[in-house]
């Protein structure tokens, strides 16, 4: 079904010089907060003061209790690795790394949202370099200092650094939700830059994702409902900000990508209710600025076009541009992800697999539907990847096959899951993925790792279908193949994996759940439309997994 709508837009363009850019930190406390709608709640010191203030004195140390620590810390003392990803442990302590990202010689940066600072990983000599943010710390002063001035229990500024990219000028840009602002580290000289986000009138803003795209810097405010375009290039003049405000009332902009016409794909969506994907006119909006024809006021009719959500898409975070121009998206409520096609304009909906007990526990009995959470999604050499913030997976999804390799995290934080009494279970919280070449880089949040998934490792087995397109009366079932054969010389144990889009038991598989591979193994899989199911097209999930990967094929059932 085509949902496309184009034309009938009730909102302005959000046009006009917003931000400066070299803003320096000065000596003024007020003037790191700028129109920023933090500064209302704080309580700015006098020079005096701030220079006199030690919040070490305070013995604040990390901010957690010792329980805290475990949950927001690590769990293990050393990183792990298995035959795919090895992990490395960050030498501070705490620093809960988020933001990611590569730049042009190799380095991997990446942000720390407990310290604020930037810190780079060098993968020849598999050394760290952590970059002090003295600015940052002397934002913390004042909100300790605003603490206890209102009586109330003092804690670390922390701040869920979710955007993080390199420039070419030999810097590196982040966003910051908790001060509503984005930051530049320049590494040559080895300073940080704070600039304020928002404006004074606008409402609460959460600056997300952000990437830099030639001169201009791409930011979607979450919260704020907007995406934001800095252009950097207009330094001489102030960095010029303008932004597209949400289509949806009341909704929030997640992630964005861009296709190779420059035009900008986002969502709108609200919490639990509709959402739309948005195509927005980047290069028409700016041309069209440059000859002085777009002004405030102007309605985005001739730059934005937007498509309903399908059924079972409810929150997608991530957003990118794949092979063909097809738009991707990944679920965060669920195990799905999608993709959009803008020739047809139709959405097809994948599954990623069902994440393993080892992930989510389960010591109380009450998980039921166990989701793996595709947060993140990414485009790169002819692959879509994404992480699996519940099934601690990395996934890399060929969409030209249709085959998907999911790779386990080795590390594992009980503190997020219900493993009460079981030994090796949990997530490490990775949310964010920097692929470069064959690697890709990623976060522990909560265990202080860095890790890499090497996939230029083959797996230890190969998967086959015998069928591939399969159509299914009400009621009616079919037997297919399932075949998986081995790639070394050893004998393992394999579990059959098994995954669909359906809702409601509509599709029903059935199949063993385990057996000992020594060379090739042939599984009956049997797939039965149910009496109730409802007509239309699924993806089904088949293959097999061990601890450390899971190798599977999609195959279409249509039911009729």
């Amino acid at each position: 079904m085509k949902t496309r709508k184009k034309g009938i837009l009730f909102f302005a363009v959000v046009a006009g010089i917003m931000l400066s850019s070299g803003i320096t930190i000065a000596i003024n406390p007020a003037q790191w907060f700028g129109d920023s709608s933090l500064e209302d709640d704080m309580n700015i010191p006098t020079a005096e003061e701030f220079d006199a203030f030690d919040p070490d004195a305070l013995g604040l140390d990390l901010g957690y209790n010792p329980g805290e620590k475990l949950q927001f810390c690590s769990t293990n003392d050393q990183p792990l690795s298995n035959q795919y990803v090895k992990e490395y442990k960050i030498p501070t302590e705490c620093t809960q790394p988020l933001a990611i990202t590569v730049d042009h010689s190799g380095n991997v940066w990446f942000a720390e949202t407990s310290t604020g600072d930037v810190a780079k990983f060098d993968p020849l000599t598999e050394t760290f370099t952590e970059y002090n943010n003295t600015e940052w710390e002397d934002v913390e002063k004042i909100f300790i200092m605003t603490a206890l001035e209102n009586n109330v229990q003092p804690t670390k500024l922390r701040s869920m650094i979710w955007g993080i990219d390199y420039f070419p000028d030999g810097s590196i840009w982040f966003t910051d939700e908790t001060t509503d602002a984005i930051w530049k580290f320049t590494i040559d000289a080895e300073t940080y830059d704070r600039i304020s986000y928002s404006q004074s009138d606008e409402k609460s803003s959460l600056p997300q994702k952000l990437v830099i795209d030639g001169s201009k810097i791409i930011i979607n405010d979450f919260s704020g409902g907007k995406l934001s375009f800095l252009d950097y290039a207009q330094d001489r003049e102030g960095l010029r900000h303008y932004s597209i405000p949400s289509v949806v009332p009341d909704a929030v902009t997640s992630d964005f990508g861009i296709d190779s016409d420059k035009n900008v794909w986002y969502t709108n969506w609200v919490p639990s209710g509709q959402g739309i994907l948005v195509k927005f006119n980047y290069p028409g909006y700016e041309f069209q600025a440059t000859q002085g024809e777009v002004t405030q006021g102007l309605l985005l009719q001739d730059f934005v076009e937007w498509y309903n959500f399908p059924p079972g898409l409810t929150t997608p975070n991530g957003v990118t541009v794949g092979p063909e121009q097809k738009i991707w998206l990944a679920d965060t409520s669920s195990n799905y992800f999608f993709s959009f096609d803008p020739k047809t304009e139709e959405f097809t909906k994948y599954t990623t697999s069902v994440p393993t007990i080892d992930s989510y526990g389960n010591a109380s009995g009450v998980i039921k539907n166990p989701v793996s959470r595709p947060y993140w999604i990414e485009h790169y050499d002819g692959n879509i990847i994404m992480n699996e913030q519940t099934a601690n997976r990395i996934g890399v999804f060929n969409p030209s096959t249709e085959a998907l390799i999911e790779y386990t995290i080795p590390s594992r934080n009980p503190n997020w899951a219900d493993c009460e009494g079981i030994d090796y279970c949990g997530v490490a919280q990775v949310f964010d993925f920097a692929p470069d070449g064959k690697k890709i880089w990623f976060t522990e949040w909560v265990e202080n790792n860095i890790g890499v998934v090497d996939t230029s490792i083959s797996p230890p087995f190969s998967v086959d279908i015998d069928k591939k397109q399969i159509t299914l009366e009400k009621g009616q079932t079919t037997q297919l193949v399932l075949k998986v054969k081995s790639l070394v010389s050893s004998t393992f144990d394999v579990n059959v994996n098994s995954s669909t889009t359906s809702t409601f038991s509509d599709i029903i598989i059935t199949h063993e759940d385990n057996f000992s591979l020594s060379n090739e193994t042939s599984i009956s899989v049997e797939i039965m439309a149910s009496e109730h199911a409802l007509s239309g097209t699924h993806k089904v999930l088949l293959g097999a997994y061990t601890d450390d990967i899971a190798v599977s094929q999609f195959i279409t059932v249509t039911v009729v």
